[in-house]
């Protein structure tokens, strides 16, 4: 390979937009405390008032609302340590922290809708009876808190799986809330005491769905998948398309984090052209068209074999 160093040109883009994408972390960082603290003391009145009045839908929502606790405090762990400077160890820095706390959140959410499941199941055959107004009081807070704090997370949700695996937390929480009120006015009305484990797996199956989005888009990320937000193809495409290039091959695309890109091509050129100019407008239009921060490219005149086996062929 030695032979071939003259035609190469690695380049980095650190100058352009960096911006947006390490606002959104910071900007979060209110966000975060307040639903820590409002859903911690959130928990606290729910479970109290669940072990009194003796509903498992009470007692099942304030599991799963320590469960969005945790879920809450990774993301912000992970969007800290994101922030951290990269060392020589580390050369990326912890971005990445950001997919596995999306991937944690997501485990942990499936593990609380287990848990939610059993416990309705097995209360099926035995229904306790349950304080109706007790359980519409509290679940009527709980709609309230987790609607608010979902609201901060609202704006990020889009860009960022980090702050979705937050928002999805406290939005199916909500809804869980809404779901109990529901429950209680029917028991208040029926007298039907099996209604509280009915909804619980409802509830339970509600969850289930709204997770597994974000699984399998954090198992994605974490497999080095392309991220949602770009189109591959599109991205071949637009380099062809650069003047003076031929061919693009070894195009890789992938997600240093919840909220950044990297990629790295091999541009075939006839008149490899390795200024400064030339590069900087590739790595601008890539920034601007798909919103990929941290570029590498490789400059060749073709004349290279062999060198790409992780190539694919576009389907």
């Amino acid at each position: 390979m030695a032979g071939h160093s003259h035609s190469h040109s690695h380049s980095h883009s650190h100058s352009h937009g960096h911006g947006h994408a390490h606002a959104a972390p910071d900007s979060h960082s209110r966000a975060f405390m307040l639903g820590i603290g409002l859903n911690l003391a959130f928990v606290g009145v729910e479970a109290t008032y669940g072990i009194l009045s003796g509903s498992l839908a009470l007692l099942a929502d304030a599991g799963h609302n320590l469960s969005d606790v945790l879920g809450l405090v990774l993301a912000w762990g992970a969007s800290v340590l994101g922030r951290r400077k990269a060392t020589e160890r580390h050369t990326y820095g912890f971005r990445s922290a950001t997919i596995l706390a999306a991937l944690l959140n997501a485990l942990l959410l499936l593990v609380a809708v287990g848990g939610m499941g059993w416990e309705a199941v097995r209360r099926l055959g035995q229904p306790a009876t349950v304080s109706s107004f007790t359980i519409m009081s509290v679940a009527g807070m709980g709609i309230v808190v987790n609607a608010a704090t979902a609201l901060l997370f609202w704006k990020g949700r889009e860009r960022d799986l980090n702050i979705r695996g937050a928002f999805l937390h406290l939005a199916a929480d909500a809804a869980v809330s809404l779901g109990v009120v529901l429950a209680g006015l029917l028991i208040y009305y029926t007298g039907w005491a099996w209604l509280d484990p009915v909804v619980t797996l409802v509830i339970a199956g509600l969850i289930f769905v709204g997770t597994w989005g974000l699984l399998k888009d954090s198992v994605n990320l974490a497999l080095q998948a392309v991220p949602g937000h770009i189109d591959v193809r599109q991205v071949r495409e637009r380099l062809v398309q650069t003047p003076g290039v031929s061919e693009v091959h070894d195009l890789h695309v992938w997600a240093m984090s919840t909220t950044e890109a990297a990629l790295t091509a091999h541009l075939v050129m006839r008149e490899p052209r390795l200024d400064d100019a030339f590069l900087d407008d590739v790595k601008r239009r890539l920034h601007d068209e798909f919103g990929i921060e941290h570029i590498t490219l490789q400059v060749e005149e073709g004349a290279l074999t062999g060198c790409c086996q992780l190539a694919f062929e576009p389907a």
